[in-house]
């Protein structure tokens, strides 16, 4: 078993650096994965936002915050979640 660097940020989250770890953006293609650039995984990604958001509207987002996380990050997250998304539907792990 090869060793495996682990690193610590500020917001408590993990990162790994394994060879087998994804380097690029995976899209589906026909039930497959491939490769592809960040501006086409961002852009899917942005077309699936919208796509939810109109057939479903806001409150069917949510978003989960880590308690680990620093208090800017939780911050904006939840900023974005209720500002470009118009959702309410925040939680935390803190009061668990």
């Amino acid at each position: 078993m090869r060793p495996v660097k682990v690193a610590l940020d500020t917001g408590g989250v993990l990162h790994m650096a394994k060879r087998e770890r994804l380097t690029v953006p995976m899209v589906r293609d026909n039930g497959g994965l491939r490769e592809a650039t960040w501006d086409e995984a961002l852009s899917r990604a942005a077309t699936g936002f919208s796509r939810v958001l109109d057939q479903h509207g806001p409150q069917a987002f949510g978003m989960f915050s880590c308690s680990k996380a620093t208090n800017e990050m939780n911050y904006i997250a939840q900023k974005f979640i209720r500002t470009v998304v118009g959702s309410n539907n925040i939680d935390s792990c803190n009061r668990t």
